[in-house]
């Protein structure tokens, strides 16, 4: 059952607040809301597509983890954030694991409802189209980052990432977000030494405060003069 609260979280999120409100009661008449515990499989790579989802409390890596547990993360979902859509396009199996951090409500709409939706409505393709091209752009920015930034700039710019939902919320409403600096470096493909030496760098010039698998944002406009490479705020 969609609650008043997922409903206003629904409406904070940039692709469902920008849809048709016909669609908007078909996602809510045929999503179930989910409780799942940490560490629970929401799909993993190789499984049968079978619905989409909106984390909505709590939090979602996804990424892959190897035969010898060694974790690769793309990204965190943290609510509120669609993910899964990638399967319904190519029809091909999960290209990548989906699984809870910590005890999360997560919301699911099953295969067959968003197929019958694509049937009765196939202008629905956009919106889909725009889910899937929403993950292929900043993927496309986090893989010229590499290529082209210093760690300092990466790091500011996934901050901001992580801040924006990646590019899932409306507006940047909170200020702190909740990450280790061991998953900050899976993130960014680096050592854990090498993100501290970042996070103690946007510390000294006031952008952030570090604690203990937390960084609040300090000044956010100056997070983003790092991000984009502004010389007097990268060494």
């Amino acid at each position: 059952m969609i609650e008043p609260l997922h409903l206003l979280q629904l409406n904070k999120n940039f692709w469902y607040s920008g849809l048709d409100q016909h669609f908007k009661h078909f996602i809510c008449d045929h999503a179930h809301i989910r409780q799942i515990e940490k560490d629970y499989r929401v799909f993993l790579s190789g499984d049968v597509f079978n619905g989409i989802y909106a984390i909505l409390d709590g939090a979602i890596q996804l990424g892959y983890i190897d035969i010898h547990g060694k974790a690769a993360i793309a990204a965190i979902a943290e609510p509120i954030m669609w993910f899964g859509e990638i399967s319904l396009v190519d029809a091909q199996p999960r290209s990548h694991d989906a699984i809870s951090l910590k005890k999360s409500t997560i919301l699911h709409i099953p295969a067959a409802a968003i197929q019958q939706l694509l049937k009765q409505h196939p202008e629905f393709w956009f919106h889909i189209a725009q889910l899937t091209s929403q993950k292929l752009r900043y993927a496309f920015m986090e893989l010229i980052s590499l290529q082209t930034q210093s760690l300092n700039q990466r790091l500011a710019q996934r901050l901001l990432f992580i801040l924006n939902g990646y590019g899932n919320h409306l507006e940047i409403e909170q200020d702190t977000i909740h990450i280790s600096q061991e998953q900050l470096a899976q993130l960014l493909n680096c050592s854990r030494q090498s993100v501290n030496q970042a996070l103690q760098y946007l510390e000294k010039i006031q952008i952030i405060k570090i604690a203990f698998k937390q960084i609040e944002i300090l000044d956010l406009k100056l997070l983003h003069q790092v991000a984009h490479a502004l010389p007097e705020y990268d060494h």
